[in-house]
């Protein structure tokens, strides 16, 4: 069975996590923009060359080429897909819903990873990683058991994302809350909408995903 769905949720939420277990688990298309221009750019197709283009000058992707890239990677088939940062206006919004009928698709959900801000901020401030392995921490939740050093390999390269403090992650919100927030009424009013705790563990938020898809 072809499932589309589109996560929806502010920075930190936990989108990306909960596509990589839907693409394991299912066997569904994550559509990533990010990961899509950054493909594309480095690819040589025409698409590409127009990315590139535009990303060299420093200037904003359009919108048109976004739906471009989605319509190529639509043509290519799959179990169904995963919008991940995209749409992020209601214009994006109703482009999507035109290429996917265009392509005799449907959407059927729009997980709605619902958060507390001041929650999220401590959830994101307080992240940091283990530059050799990867493993994730935080200062309140999940500390090394020894300071400064990772409990799975020993690497004392603890690292935190630049743009991991309040200042910025506020900054990000606010953008969240002013160009993508109104989406919420537009798929609520379509029947679309699937709210979900942003802020359960890992695998509650999966199968609170899991109860909202079953019966697609």
């Amino acid at each position: 069975m072809t499932i589309n769905i589109i996560l929806l949720g502010p920075p930190g939420a936990g989108k990306g996590t909960q596509a990589r277990k839907l693409v394991e688990e299912r066997g569904m298309v994550q559509l990533s923009t990010g990961d899509m221009l950054r493909a594309a750019r480095t690819s040589g197709t025409e698409m590409g060359q127009r990315v590139a283009e535009v990303m060299d000058r420093g200037q904003l992707v359009t919108d048109d080429i976004v739906i471009g890239l989605i319509r190529e990677k639509l043509a290519e088939g799959g179990k169904g897909f995963i919008f991940d940062g995209f749409p992020r206006t209601l214009a994006q919004a109703d482009a999507l819903g035109a290429l996917l009928n265009e392509a005799g698709m449907a959407l059927d959900s729009v997980i709605e990873m619902q958060v507390d801000d001041e929650a999220l901020v401590r959830r994101i401030t307080g992240r940091f990683t283990c530059g050799n392995c990867g493993e994730v921490y935080h200062d309140e939740t999940k500390p090394t058991a020894k300071p400064g050093v990772c409990d799975v390999c020993g690497s004392t390269d603890l690292k935190r994302r630049a743009d991991d403090n309040e200042d910025s992650l506020r900054t990000r919100l606010l953008e969240y809350y002013k160009k993508t927030s109104p989406l919420i009424g537009y798929y609520y009013a379509k029947g679309k909408l699937a709210p979900v705790d942003g802020l359960a563990d890992i695998d509650e938020v999966a199968a609170q995903i899991g109860a909202a898809l079953a019966g697609k």
